[in-house]
């Protein structure tokens, strides 16, 4: 997968309709100063292109895409359809999405329709065609950028359109209703169907909702706007084949509703917006996972960061600002786990609307800033380094993760309302990037013959493919590491009767007859001194042995952590401290290739070496070839400051 920018492209999001045209010059010039190598263009721009429904304006856009071609700015043109404008949303009030408990969600802000909406579809497939004629074959012209973060807002409607396109969907996907009735359990609570006709989106119910109802509706929203996603892309490819086309995933921690394992192989260039949710414990950490996670979406390829902050942004209760030299080792570490370009939102930042105080490449302090000199910074550094462009990154660690399992796992009526399914996936690949080992994060079908150490974290629903997979890994010597509520579930969301871990217990020699949830704040400890948390089980072993077992709790002297053979079993939730331990002697015991340490990220990508130093000491990591930002050779060892980073192509 080859990106169509050159090298490592710094880019960012480019709105120029928010300022007036005397600002265009300058902007082309600060471009330039900064090395931007593309914008992207167009996203929110559908009520200036087209400001009444019969009349197009695209005089000021031809003008801006003329500017940037002339200063040598690559562009990513979007299609503009993110967001309708309200002549649009006013005429035809029914494009507008419903939630749930069946409110209109009414414009006034972004991405105001519903992904089934054939009337949204033909006004915005008019001006995607509109773009595509006009913009087809411009040279500046270099990728295409369907929507904007599809999902983002909209991912879910429950209106009588969505309805339709369910029951529809449904009858693909079953063929017979009685297959459906078998498929979600009706015979439960006399939720029985005669006919698809009768079936609705899960909206609010009286008591607790038909689960696998919820679950085939998660997988149809997904689907709805992938087939959205299409209908865009078949007219840019019918207009402009040559170029090559891409949507911006969110590919994080807090956006659960599009299954990008299934979105990808309609990409030719996978991409995906990040940015730093302060919310969260470990930052860089969920940073690193979300990286990873990506380039497994991407089957290993090099991939396209379309937009992060260069500080702030404004939509957390706290908008934290990046320290002095944070913007570098961030987007450093993006291109470590294997982005080729680094992009932001937006240039500019804006002076009015919801975004005004979301950090920019020109803050509102203008070019006499520190925080423009350090874009300037980051625009020298992607250039030294790109040569790093169309390189892969080396892991030997497989993270099992599927969206179908979230969509499953999050699900209410289960044994704790406390266990969610990203808990144990950031803990357990924190725990052994901690270590200095690199993990592609990658579906649970996934080849994995090339990995020494497969982590399945809380993987409660599993196709019948995944344990005999795991039983290849562990019959080559490989290691497998499988966590508490996993295995638990089929695809339809029926448990796996005969006891838990139900698709694993098999290759973990175990069985469980109850699940023993602690309560908030409770713990137990375990015989060799660990302590844990939330979850218990009554665990026996059938073939494993046990390595630990619980000194306190509702259940003392039960087996909490077991092995057989090579595959592990964790039936609780390790702290911190225990968890690292035991990746640790996991991980020394599968031979996995390590480098770094807590707070120094040492990632391999093809020949270099990406060392980022979050601590406040210096480092030496052994390295031997030339270190690109500062142009120096290492003979042996890389000395990294505190707060800095190396990239040293080896054996130069």
């Amino acid at each position: 997968m080859t990106l169509p920018f050159d090298g490592i492209a710094l880019g960012c999001d480019y709105n120029p309709e928010q300022w007036p045209r005397s600002v265009w010059p300058e902007d082309i010039a600060l471009m330039q100063e900064a090395g931007v190598g593309f914008v992207t263009l167009g996203v929110f721009s559908w009520a200036k292109l087209a400001p009444t429904p019969d009349t197009w304006d695209f005089g000021w856009f031809d003008e801006i895409v003329g500017l940037l071609h002339e200063g040598g700015i690559a562009i990513d043109m979007a299609t503009a359809t993110a967001a309708p404008p309200p002549w649009l949303t006013a005429a035809h009030p029914e494009i507008l999405t419903v939630d749930a408990a069946g409110h209109t969600l009414w414009p006034g802000s972004r991405q105001s329709w519903c992904p089934s909406s054939p009337v949204f579809r033909t006004y915005a497939l008019e001006l995607v065609r509109t773009m595509a004629q006009r913009y087809g074959d411009h040279p500046a012209v270099r990728l295409w950028h369907v929507s904007n973060e599809l999902g983002c807002h909209n991912g879910r409607c429950w209106c009588d359109v969505s309805a339709a396109a369910f029951r529809v969907w449904l009858s693909d996907r079953y063929g017979d209703i009685e297959k459906l009735n078998d498929a979600w359990g009706t015979a439960f609570w006399s939720q029985h169907y005669t006919s698809f006709e009768e079936v609705l989106p899960p909206r609010i119910t009286p008591a607790v909702p038909n689960p696998t109802h919820e679950l085939d509706f998660a997988r149809f929203s997904s689907d709805e706007l992938l087939d959205y996603h299409r209908a865009e892309r078949d007219v840019l490819r019918d207009v402009s084949p040559d170029v090559p086309i891409t949507t911006n995933f969110m590919v994080s921690s807090h956006q659960s509703e599009q299954d990008y394992f299934a979105w990808a192989p309609d990409m030719d260039v996978v991409s995906q917006d990040h940015y730093l949710d302060h919310r969260l414990p470990h930052i860089h950490a969920e940073q690193a996972f979300t990286d990873d996670l990506t380039r497994g979406v991407a089957g290993g390829e090099p991939w396209l960061l379309m937009e992060s902050a260069t500080s702030a942004v404004n939509w957390q209760p706290v908008n934290l600002a990046k320290r002095p030299g944070e913007l570098l080792l961030d987007s450093l570490q993006h291109v470590a786990r294997g982005a080729d370009g680094v992009a932001f939102f937006q240039w500019r930042a804006s002076r009015a609307g919801g975004e005004k105080f979301h950090s920019a490449l020109v803050p509102h302090a203008g070019r006499d800033s520190v925080k423009f000199r350090e874009v300037v910074e980051l625009g020298a550094a992607l250039k030294k380094i790109g040569d790093v462009a169309g390189s892969r990154v080396r892991a030997d660690v497989a993270v099992l993760w599927d969206w179908n399992a979230w969509w499953a796992c999050d699900l209410g009526s289960h044994p704790s309302g406390e266990l969610h399914y990203i808990d144990a996936v950031h803990r357990w690949h924190s725990a052994v990037t901690d270590l200095g080992a690199t993990a592609d994060v990658v579906h649970p079908e996934s080849d994995l013959s090339g990995y020494k150490l497969v982590v399945v974290p809380t993987l409660y629903l599993v196709s019948d493919a995944v344990a005999p997979a795991l039983q290849a890994v562990a019959d080559r010597g490989g290691h497998v590491l499988v966590t508490y509520f996993s295995g638990i579930v089929d695809e339809a969301d029926h448990i796996r009767l005969g006891g838990y871990p139900g698709a694993f217990r098999e290759l973990l020699g175990v069985r469980s007859e109850e699940f023993a949830p602690l309560a908030p704040g409770a713990g137990v400890t375990l015989d060799d001194g660990s302590h844990a948390d939330l979850w218990t089980e009554l665990l026996t072993t059938t073939d494993a042995s046990v390595v630990a077992s619980y000194a306190d709790g509702p259940l003392p002297g039960t087996p909490a952590i077991t092995r057989n053979g090579t595959a592990w079993y964790v039936a609780t939730r390790l702290d911190e401290q225990a968890t690292a331990a035991l990746a640790e002697r996991i991980a020394t015991e599968a031979g996995v290739t390590r480098a770094g340490s807590p707070g120094v990220e040492v990632v391999r990508r093809g020949e270099y070496l990406f060392v980022l130093n979050r601590t406040n000491a210096d480092v030496a990591v052994p390295a031997t070839g030339t270190e690109l930002l500062s142009g120096t050779s290492c003979n042996g060892t890389v000395t990294v400051v505190a707060g800095a980073a190396a990239v040293v192509q080896e054996g130069t």
